[in-house]
Order: C-alpha cells, then sequence, then structure tokens
C-alpha cells in the first residue's frame, strides 16, 4: 500500500518511481481513490521531472491493462493487425486512405481515433460528416466490421484504457499535455489496448504541428519507437513537415471529399500522396505484406487501380451504419456550405510560407472546430482548392475557396487566410514532405 501523495513527492524530487508504484497510481486512477488534485499534482510532476523509458513503458503498460485488451486471435492465420496515429495537423485525412488501402493489401486495422483539438482536425469529426457513420459503437460490433472490411475507424471506448481518458481530461485542463512521456504513455496505451501487431507513427512538425521544431519532434518519435518496443509493439516513425495543409483541403466534409477522390484515383495532391504512401509502405514492412518499399508501394498501387481500397472503404461506412453507396454518390450525403468564395491575393510573385496554424483556427471560426467542449460542428465550412507553397500567384488565380454559411463569415475566413500567407518575388522550391524515419 502507497501514499500517492509520497509518490507525488518522489516524482517531485526527481526520484525514480518503480513497476509497483506505478501500477498503484493507475489503478488509483481508473478506481477514483486518487483525487483529481493529485492527478493534476502528479502530471506536473512529470513535466517537469520527466520520466525514464523504463518509467514510461510501465505507465503504458499500466495503462494499457486499466480496461480491456481486444483479443485478435481469430485473425492470426489472416493478417496482421496494423495501425498508424498522427500528432495531428491541419488538412490530415491520411487515416481514411491509409486504413482501407492496408486492407486492401492484406492487414487489419482496428483504429482508435480521435476529434479535434486546438486548430488540428479530427479524424472522428470527418466521419461525422458522413450521415449514419457510427463512431461510437462496442467492442462487438467493431471486430465485426475489422474483420468484414479489414479496417474500422471508432472513437475510444468507455473499457480501452480508462486510466489514460481520464487522466487526459485532467492534463487537458492543467496545462501538462505537453509532456513528451505523457503523451507516449497516452498514445501508446491506446493502441497496446486495441491489440496491434505494428505501429506507424506520423509526427508531424512545423508551424501546423503540436511540434514545431524537428530536435522535438524527433524526442518524441524516438520515445513512442522506443517505449513501443519495451512494451512488446514493434512500431517506426516518420517525421513528416506540417508547415503548410496537408492536402488541397482542410473541413471535415471538404476533407472526405479529397479522400475520396485519392481512392478514386480521380486527382491527388503530391505532398499528400507521398506521406500516403510512405507511411503505407512502412507498415506493410512492419507487418510482413513487403520485404521492400518497391514491393510495397507496387502492392499500394495495385489496390487503389483496381478499386479494392475504395470497396473496402465503402464496406467500413456501410458497416458502421453509413450510406450502402456513399462512394457513388458521396455528393448526395455530403452537406454544403451556403456560401463557397474563392480568394485572391492583391500582390504577384511566389506563394514562400503559411502559417498552417492560423489557417487551423480559421476553420475553427467558421464553426469547424470546437471554441468548447461540446460544440455542435458545421460540417461544410473550410477551404478547398488550396495551392501549396512554391505555386506562382497572381492577383487573378484563386489561391483557396472558403466555404461558409454566411457572406460575412465567409470574408472574414478569406481575411484570415490570406494573413497567413507569405509572398516573395524568388522562386522556391519545396523540401520533401517525409523529413525523416525514426526506428528502434
Amino acid at each position: 500500500m502507497y501514499l500517492p501523495q509520497e509518490l507525488i513527492r518522489k516524482k517531485r524530487e526527481g526520484i525514480p518511481l518503480n513497476e509497483k508504484e506505478i501500477a498503484f497510481f493507475v489503478q488509483g486512477i481508473t478506481n477514483g481513490s486518487i483525487s483529481e488534485g493529485q492527478i493534476a499534482a502528479f502530471a506536473m510532476a512529470v513535466f517537469f521531472r520527466g520520466m525514464s523509458e523504463a518509467e514510461t513503458v510501465e505507465l503504458t503498460r499500466s495503462m494499457t491493462c486499466s480496461g480491456d485488451v481486444i483479443d485478435w486471435s481469430e485473425l492470426k492465420s489472416l493478417g496482421p493487425v496494423l495501425d498508424k496515429h498522427s500528432t495531428g495537423g491541419v488538412g490530415d485525412k491520411l487515416s481514411l486512405m491509409l486504413a482501407p488501402i492496408i486492407a486492401a493489401c492484406g492487414g487489419y486495422v482496428p483504429m482508435i481515433s480521435g476529434r479535434g483539438l486546438g486548430h488540428t482536425g479530427g479524424t472522428l469529426d470527418k466521419l461525422d460528416a458522413i450521415p449514419g457513420y457510427q463512431t461510437v459503437v462496442g467492442i462487438d460490433n467493431f471486430k465485426q466490421v475489422t474483420q468484414q472490411a479489414g479496417c474500422a475507424i471508432i472513437g475510444q471506448t468507455e473499457n480501452l484504457a480508462p486510466a489514460d481518458k481520464r487522466f487526459y481530461a485532467i492534463r487537458d485542463i492543467t496545462a501538462t499535455v505537453e509532456s513528451i512521456a505523457l503523451i507516449t504513455a497516452s498514445i501508446l496505451s491506446k493502441k497496446l489496448s486495441a491489440g496491434l501487431q505494428g505501429l506507424v507513427m506520423d509526427v508531424k512538425v512545423g508551424n501546423g504541428a503540436f511540434a514545431d521544431n524537428l530536435e522535438m519532434a524527433e524526442e518524441l518519435a524516438n520515445s513512442i519507437v522506443k517505449v513501443a518496443s519495451g512494451a512488446g509493439l514493434p512500431a517506426s516513425a516518420l517525421i513528416t513537415d506540417m508547415n503548410q495543409v496537408l492536402g488541397s483541403t482542410a473541413g471535415n466534409s471538404l476533407e472526405v471529399h479529397e479522400a475520396l477522390d485519392y481512392l478514386k484515383s480521380e486527382t491527388r495532391d503530391s505532398r499528400l500522396e507521398q506521406v500516403t504512401t510512405s507511411l503505407c509502405s512502412e507498415l506493410l514492412m512492419t507487418g510482413g505484406l513487403a520485404q521492400t518499399s518497391n514491393e510495397a508501394e507496387a502492392k499500394i498501387k495495385t489496390v487503389l487501380d483496381n478499386g479494392r481500397a475504395l470497396e473496402l472503404f465503402q464496406k467500413m461506412v456501410s458497416g458502421l451504419g453509413g450510406p450502402s453507396d456513399f462512394c457513388d454518390k458521396p455528393e448526395k450525403y455530403l452537406q454544403k456550405s451556403k456560401v463557397a468564395v474563392d480568394i485572391f491575393l492583391d500582390e504577384e510573385g511566389y506563394l514562400s510560407s503559411t502559417n498552417t496554424r492560423d489557417i487551423g483556427m480559421a476553420v475553427v471560426s467558421l464553426g469547424g472546430g470546437r471554441s468548447k467542449v461540446g460544440q455542435a460542428l458545421d460540417y461544410t465550412v473550410g477551404f478547398d482548392h488550396i495551392v501549396p507553397i512554391g505555386t506562382k500567384v497572381d492577383r487573378h488565380t484563386p489561391i483557396a475557396r472558403v466555404h461558409a454559411k454566411s457572406e460575412e463569415d465567409a470574408k472574414f475566413a478569406a481575411s484570415q487566410y490570406k494573413m497567413a500567407l507569405s509572398v516573395t518575388q524568388e522562386k522556391i522550391t519545396p523540401l520533401s514532405p517525409i523529413l525523416k524515419k525514426i526506428v528502434n
């Protein structure tokens, strides 16, 4: 039996906690015997003192075991259970393409996703734009759809890593979210509870990401890969650029449209394709579904060209309550904004940089993200036809289009968008969106 205040004191003084002490504290978070004030104090102590790799591994394991851990033994002879996780960005609709691509290549993807946080969009919010799609389902339904479609994207259930759910809610209101150890344990406890056999992390870096510099992104990527390995989960990470919107859309329904176009091979933003292909390739190799990146890329191309990835996306949508003809008739189901206005710049030259966070906040101001807990979203608003850095711009060619519920909102958001851009007279050569690969 331990005293919570003594464990808090030890961590405050920088003294490492052992396995039993960490397990006791996590048990107290789960059953309510440790108060919110004590959890907040512990989080602040970790925020300033950090945790060793061994402590973080034990925290991850304890939070994983605080609830259900899904067993996929029935898939053992059919294919590996794989997933990816992103640290969040603007225009990040990667999960909508990656899950069905991996499924079409022979993997199974039971993805536990989240909602938008601050300026970053959430995968669940995008899927909520599809009428009838259920992001909150029971474990049995989750398993059934994953087995039938090869993939299922839902939100965290009550019984998956419940310690993390309470811990994160307290961290969110006590300015202790930005702790590498606590972020690592939070991400991995949810992934391990989903019964994964392989994980790839997409750690974003730049002015639209949680990690605004490469050093911080590398620290987080290394932590996740090492702790995942220590907890028995093969993992790797790609550090990807978030100094501009990923793809040509930002906003829930608009991003679903872009993802569908991608799966249909109709239009593909080059940066979006590079990141999607790289993450899928890494995951296929981690799961033993491809031996080399060339083999992985060939498989990815095949399932996109023959329509198998699109077919499984539709199977997932209908399996989770969405329309059975959604992929054939998305315009029938995805609502459109009342106003759509092209945005023009007042100068000419080359687009040299964007403040991606400000663009994300412009989507929030339109009603496409939350400014308070529980806020209902307008899934129709946002931006599309977004031109990338390096594009030659003038006063007569649109650099994006804003979707809004009123002319006044559109005008304000267009002003926000233009203020987030910089133009130079010198031609710009954009960097690759894949900055670094981290392996254990």
